[in-house]
């Protein structure tokens, strides 16, 4: 475990500093990931929506049972059956507890979903502001190396200017050797 530790460790030391030298890269990877905490938090509300649509169903089903027990109850006072009368009597009062425990359910769910979507806000916004820091960084590094090129044509450009300029003188030179060489030669032959 010890050897795991200490190659994770360094893998991530090396990726931490690969990062800061490279910080669009860094940008690059916290998009992504806040892409990702977003994709999962629209899932998550979806299947606490799917949730909340159940448990309001079953609430719905608790409360038909509840008022049809409750009926039973009255028919069965105003037949005088006691025995009856009690029995449903407690059947709606487990059913009262029951769609109590649901309500409670489901408002805890309500709970979670605004929650998650004002996670999702705060995540959508963050990631908001990443794309916008991202986008600053693109432009100061197309920036500087449009500038870099630019110097990079200049230099070359004053050695192609020298280069054409020291042929100019070359041929310059060349022709002023080559007529001095002519003088000379014609000097020694007139002697």
């Amino acid at each position: 475990m010890g050897l795991f530790d200490d190659l994770s460790r360094f893998l991530e030391n090396r990726l931490e500093e690969f990062l800061r030298n490279n910080p669009h890269l860094e940008l690059e990877a916290l998009l992504e990931q806040l892409r990702e905490q977003e994709e999962d938090t629209l899932k998550l509300i979806a299947d606490l929506k799917l949730q909340e649509k159940r448990s309001e169903d079953e609430i719905l089903s608790t409360a038909q049972e509840i008022q049809r027990w409750h009926i039973r109850v009255q028919k069965a006072k105003n037949a005088n059956r006691e025995d009856l009368a009690a029995a449903a009597g407690e059947r709606e009062a487990a059913l009262l507890r029951e769609g109590n425990q649901r309500w409670g359910h489901m408002q805890g769910l309500k709970e979670r979903i605004n929650q998650s979507q004002e996670l999702l806000q705060k995540i959508q916004q963050r990631r908001q502001e990443v794309q916008a820091k991202a986008a600053e960084a693109q432009t100061a590094r197309a920036k500087a190396q449009t500038q870099q090129r630019s110097e990079s044509i200049g230099w070359s450009n004053q050695t192609s200017n020298y280069s054409g300029g020291f042929d100019d003188l070359e041929e310059k030179f060349r022709s002023w050797e080559t007529q001095d060489e002519l003088e000379q030669m014609k000097r020694k032959m007139q002697k």
